[in-house]
């Protein structure tokens, strides 16, 4: 008599649902590092900008511009900068983001699963629609730009983002049992892949004793890949886009399997031990 009569919904309404706080949240990501969020992408677009004229002059001030692949010189610095942000602003997106002992985990609705998904597809939105932008630019208002194969070439930048996800949430889900540590080894994974994701050579012109110190990285793989297609002058005999994606599977089973762990053991204390 006394009891609330509880309608079940369908699973499309239920599917709906998800997706519109999946949007919310990805609009909420987006606007964290600034309330425009046309600035917010803007600020993006700049520190790309920063990043390729960097490493642009670097490459002439050190004389290694024979080193690169025949073409386009930029278009060779874009293609691996591209990629290894967008591997690094997904990682630090999804380990950065709402843990189990989070406000935000008090709202029926929302949960930890929401929560990584909206912060890892905010991460993908804001570098697709820079790298976008960036050689719209370049492609109008400085030189034509030739991409022998787009589309498979938009799929190693896809797998950079994947593999950033999954070492994101391995990450995340031992963050609250080793706070500390795990943001050491975030910082140092960070700055580690500066070199070692192979942005600034390629794998066909490092000596094997050398190959053996960076083919161990996914991200690595995925930008030799990526510039086997972009450019028609290279063909990369020594790096493989399907170990980044097995890669990726693994770590990100892995990385579920811990979050579901962790969650079970969520305690408000953490929030103070961070």
């Amino acid at each position: 008599m006394f009891q609330t009569r509880m309608t079940r919904s369908s699973a499309m309404g239920s599917a709906l649902t998800i997706f519109e706080l999946v949007y919310h949240s990805v609009v909420r990501s987006i606007r964290k590092s600034h309330s425009n969020a046309f600035l917010a992408i803007g600020i993006n677009v700049l520190q790309a900008v920063i990043f390729v004229l960097a490493f642009y002059f670097m490459f002439v001030l050190l004389g290694l511009r024979g080193s690169a692949i025949r073409g386009d010189f930029l278009l060779y610095i874009m293609s691996g900068v591209f990629i290894f942000m967008t591997h690094t602003k997904a990682m630090s997106a999804v380990f950065g983001s709402e843990g189990p002992a989070s406000p935000m985990m008090q709202h029926a609705p929302m949960n930890t699963i929401i929560a990584i998904a909206s912060a890892a597809l905010g991460s993908l939105y804001i570098q697709i629609l820079s790298m976008a932008v960036i050689l719209f630019v370049y492609h109008v208002a400085f030189t034509p730009i030739t991409v022998e194969e787009p589309f498979a070439a938009f799929g190693m930048f896809m797998i950079g983002w994947f593999t950033g996800v999954a070492i994101g949430l391995v990450l995340l889900a031992v963050k609250p049992w080793f706070p500390q540590t795990v943001t050491i080894f975030n910082t140092i994974y960070q700055r580690a892949n500066m070199i070692a994701s192979g942005k600034m050579f390629v794998a066909n012109t490092l000596p094997g004793f050398m190959l053996a110190m960076f083919d161990w990285n996914p991200l690595f793989h995925c930008i030799d890949q990526a510039r086997g297609f972009i450019f028609i002058n290279y063909n990369p005999r020594y790096s493989d886009w399907h170990y980044a994606v097995w890669v990726g599977v693994v770590l990100v089973m892995i990385g579920l399997m811990g979050e579901f762990y962790t969650r079970r053991h969520a305690s408000l204390s953490w929030s103070a031990r961070r």
